[in-house]
């Protein structure tokens, strides 16, 4: 698996300049929240996609850290500060996760283009390091659900520009670029974390896609498959538990 990942990230990263040559859309560290139409909808909803994740976190012990999921996170997290709630993952779908969320699902599944979405949770004083993206063919989104104050002690740096997050509101970049996170809050900051297909020129959006179907065929994604799904199995029982 280990040389699949890396034979397949010699070829995305030597494909890379094509993308940015072929890109509709701007190819800054940050994007305008207007490029895509979709934005709004989700925003104006944040607040149903907040009450669905409020009964998530009432397990947030029991939820994964994004490196037991996805091994390759394991060299920019290793420990509990950075938790995870997949709905979709490159052509994968939670139906259990989906079910407990139906609004958030819904408005997943009304995103063009979109390979992954999950909760994203940083726990107080988690720093995510410096780090870039695989493939600049998909452009990332966050949807900012739970801030805790102070509001400025928790923030994202792309390709050297700051932002931070705010409750309801989005943020949308590039993760082509060097970034790092960081939450420097007493309380735990949730996202919702999308990537989408980044609008491309023909022929390139063809072989953009292409590669994309073929990354979620990939080794690595269906390993991250499998450790998710046995993750559900011990959740389910877990609740199923609690129930009796």
């Amino acid at each position: 698996m280990d040389l699949a990942n890396e034979a397949g990230a010699w070829i995305l990263h030597g494909l890379e300049s094509l993308v940015v040559r072929s890109s509709l859309v701007p190819t800054t560290p940050f994007l305008p929240a207007g490029t895509f139409e979709w934005v709004p909808r989700l925003e104006a909803e944040w607040r149903s996609i907040r009450a669905e994740l409020d009964e998530v976190m009432a397990f947030r012990d029991e939820l994964p850290n994004f490196q037991d999921i996805s091994i390759d996170q394991a060299s920019i997290t290793d420990d509990d500060g950075w938790k995870t709630y997949f709905f979709f993952a490159y052509g994968f779908r939670s139906e259990a996760n989906c079910a407990r969320c139906p609004t958030t699902a819904a408005l997943l599944d009304s995103v063009p283009g979109i390979t992954t979405a999950f909760f994203s949770l940083l726990s107080p004083g988690k720093h995510i390091p410096e780090h870039r993206g695989p493939w600049r063919g998909v452009i990332r989104y966050h949807l900012a659900l739970a801030v805790p104050e102070p509001a400025d002690a928790a923030g994202i740096e792309v390709g050297g520009e700051r932002a931070h997050w705010r409750e309801g509101s989005s943020l949308l970049f590039d993760d082509g670029y060097e970034h790092r996170a960081w939450n420097d809050t007493d309380g735990v900051r949730v996202v919702l974390f999308v990537d989408v297909v980044r609008p491309l020129r023909a022929p390139m959006d063809q072989v953009n896609r292409a590669l994309i179907w073929a990354i979620g065929r990939s080794p690595f994604i269906q390993d991250s498959r499998r450790r998710h799904e046995a993750w559900e199995q011990r959740f389910e029982a877990l609740r199923a538990g609690g129930r009796r």
